[in-house]
């Protein structure tokens, strides 16, 4: 990502910027995209449910978790819906559970607050049904 990328401010550019860092694991990138005091709402009824704060709180509540129950975990974000401040990004997860051996496809809505070129609040939307079917043997 070019060092122009991350000086980006506008919502979706925001967003990206994240999913990017998400994806190839590089959680420095990651900070430069969400705010110090970021709200992170993970869905009721998903593995993970709740609300995490700060972006340490994410890292060691959601992402490190993630990765280890889960492999080839990937983010689609298909389609970027923006109004403003507010990004929402319909898409997908799809991974293999490593206790049960059986992947998924799940679809997703993610709803982000952007301000100041950071993201402020972010939350999920999620088939977590399926989610449970894949970890369940």
């Amino acid at each position: 990502m070019a060092a122009s990328d991350l000086a980006a401010t506008e919502p979706a550019d925001v967003v990206r910027r994240q999913y990017l860092a998400s994806a190839t694991g590089d959680l420095q990138m990651w900070r430069t995209a969400v705010a110090d005091d970021v709200e992170w709402i993970e869905a009721a009824g998903f593995p993970l449910a709740g609300t995490y704060r700060t972006p340490d709180g994410v890292i060691k509540g959601v992402f490190e978790h993630l990765a280890a129950a889960w492999d080839d975990w990937v983010t689609h974000d298909d389609t970027y819906v923006v109004d403003g401040e507010r990004v929402v990004v319909l898409g997908r997860y799809s991974a293999t559970n490593r206790a049960t051996g059986k992947s998924m496809s799940v679809r997703v809505a993610h709803c982000f607050i952007v301000r100041g070129g950071r993201i402020v609040r972010f939350e999920q939307i999620v088939d977590s049904a399926s989610v449970h079917a894949a970890m369940t043997p």
